[in-house]
C-alpha cells in the first residue's frame, strides 16, 4: 500500500535494454511508498515479440501505449524516461499529455515540436566508432536497421562507473533494438505544442556520460528547453551507478511538480 503522498513513477528503459535496468530504482521509490511501473518495450526484456515482427516505433512502444491507455482518465503519473526511452516519453506526452504530471528525461532523447527525433539521432551518432563493437544490421539503401550493444561499447560508453556485474547483466540480458527509420515512424514521432508542449519537463544531466555526451545533453537542452535542469556526476547508466541519488532527484521532482 502505498504511504500518505505516494506518485505513480514510470520508468521507460533505453535501447537493448530492459525494465529490468530499474531493478535499484524502483525498490528505493517503492520502499519510500510509492506505486512503480517498469516497462518492457516490444522485442525488450521478456517482452515475447521478436525483432522481425516490430516495423514501426509504435509497435515497439505498444507496451507502454496500452498500459498509459489503460490508467484511469483522472490517473496522472511522473514519466521517467532514460537514453533513447525519451523518444518514448516524448510520444506518450503527446499522446496522454492529460495523464502526465511531469515527465524526466534521464540524459535521454528529447525530441519537441520544432526539434526532430531524426535530428538528434544524426548528431549523436557522428562519428564512424560510435557504436564501437557493436551488432549492426543494414538495409539495401546502407542505413541502419537495429543495433545489439557490444561489450566494449557497453563498458567503455554506458557502463565505465557503474559496477561490474550490472555490466555483466547488461551484457546477459542486451537485446537488439530496431533503428526506425520509416515514414510512419517519422510521423508517430511528430509532436504539438498543444499536447507535448502543455506538459512540464525536467531534464536530469549525466555529466561523465560517453554516450550522450554531455555536450550533446546540453544541446537538446538548449534546442527544447526545459522547465528545469539537474544534474548527477555520473554515467550514462546512473540507475545503477547513483542509484540513491537518482530515486532521490526523482522523488523531488514529484513533489515539485505532480
Amino acid at each position: 500500500m502505498e504511504k500518505s503522498g505516494g506518485r505513480h513513477f514510470v520508468l521507460v528503459h533505453g535501447a537493448c535494454h530492459g525494465a529490468w535496468c530499474w531493478f535499484e530504482v524502483a525498490t528505493l521509490l517503492r520502499a519510500a511508498g510509492h506505486r512503480v511501473t517498469a516497462q518492457d518495450m516490444a522485442a525488450s526484456g521478456i517482452n515475447p515479440k521478436q525483432l522481425y515482427e516490430i516495423q514501426t516505433i509504435s509497435d515497439y512502444l505498444d507496451p507502454l501505449l496500452s498500459f498509459m491507455a489503460s490508467l484511469p482518465p483522472d490517473e496522472r503519473v511522473v514519466l521517467v524516461g532514460h537514453s533513447a526511452g525519451g523518444a518514448a516519453t516524448s510520444v506518450v506526452m503527446e499522446r496522454f499529455p492529460q495523464k502526465v504530471a511531469v515527465a524526466v528525461f534521464i540524459s535521454a532523447l528529447m525530441p519537441g515540436p520544432d526539434f526532430t527525433l531524426q535530428a538528434i539521432g544524426d548528431k549523436i551518432i557522428q562519428g564512424l566508432d560510435y557504436f564501437m563493437d557493436s551488432k549492426l544490421t543494414f538495409d539495401q539503401g546502407n542505413r541502419i536497421t537495429s543495433v545489439l550493444f557490444g561489450p566494449m561499447f557497453l563498458s567503455t560508453k554506458l557502463y565505465q562507473l557503474s559496477p561490474p556485474q550490472v555490466l555483466t547483466l547488461a551484457m546477459l540480458l542486451g537485446r537488439p533494438k530496431r533503428v526506425f527509420n520509416d515514414a510512419q515512424s517519422l510521423k508517430d514521432t511528430t509532436f504539438t505544442k498543444e499536447n507535448y508542449g502543455s506538459v512540464e519537463r525536467v531534464f536530469i544531466m549525466c555529466s561523465e556520460d560517453k554516450s550522450i555526451t554531455k555536450e550533446n545533453q546540453m544541446w537538446m537542452i538548449e534546442n527544447n528547453p526545459p522547465n528545469e535542469v539537474k544534474m548527477i556526476h555520473t554515467d550514462h547508466m546512473v540507475m545503477f551507478s547513483k542509484p540513491q541519488e537518482l530515486a532521490s532527484n526523482l522523488q523531488e521532482i514529484a513533489d515539485k511538480y505532480y
